[in-house]
């Protein structure tokens, strides 16, 4: 089971629906210009996809700001913040302080990092990790990894 689709709310389709594509890499599906409805893929075979709702439509006359999460690998987590602060988005950890390294949020365990499109809607990239849980924390990745690293060879 996973969840196929959401939907949210912008201001402008054009504006997001470039974001969404050219900088997050999302595939274009369609686009309903009699409703100003832009809906993309999120991954390859079609698994999930994401609405954008223009001001004039049913949920997007009723903007409010959404959060969402795009699962990724380690390694694409590991290129994103680099790559988004080099694009001019900035990147926050869980706490909302500003970094490209990703977070971990111990009880999944997963690495995840943080930003805005252009509404203000909060993304996340995350990445599951195999590690054991940790419920007690919540840090840099370099921290987890340490940690995870000095755990194994004791």
């Amino acid at each position: 089971m996973h969840l196929y689709e959401a939907h949210i709310s912008v201001t402008d389709t054009e504006k997001s629906c470039a974001f969404y594509v050219d900088i997050l890499g999302l595939q274009f599906g369609s686009r309903d210009r009699t409703r100003d409805i832009v809906f993309l893929f999120i991954g390859s075979d079609r698994r999930s996809m994401l609405g954008l709702w223009g001001p004039t439509t049913t949920y997007g006359s009723d903007f409010h700001k959404s959060h969402f999460a795009i699962t990724v690998s380690l390694p694409e987590l590991l290129a994103a913040g680099p790559r988004l602060e080099g694009l001019g988005i900035a990147c926050q950890d869980f706490h909302g302080q500003r970094t490209t390294e990703p977070s971990v949020i111990g009880w999944m365990p997963s690495a995840q990092i943080y930003f805005r499109d252009p509404d203000g809607h909060s993304l996340e990239y995350i990445a599951l990790l195999d590690d054991p849980p940790d419920t007690d924390f919540i840090g840099p990745l370099s921290e987890w990894q340490r940690k995870t690293r000095s755990e194994r060879s004791s």
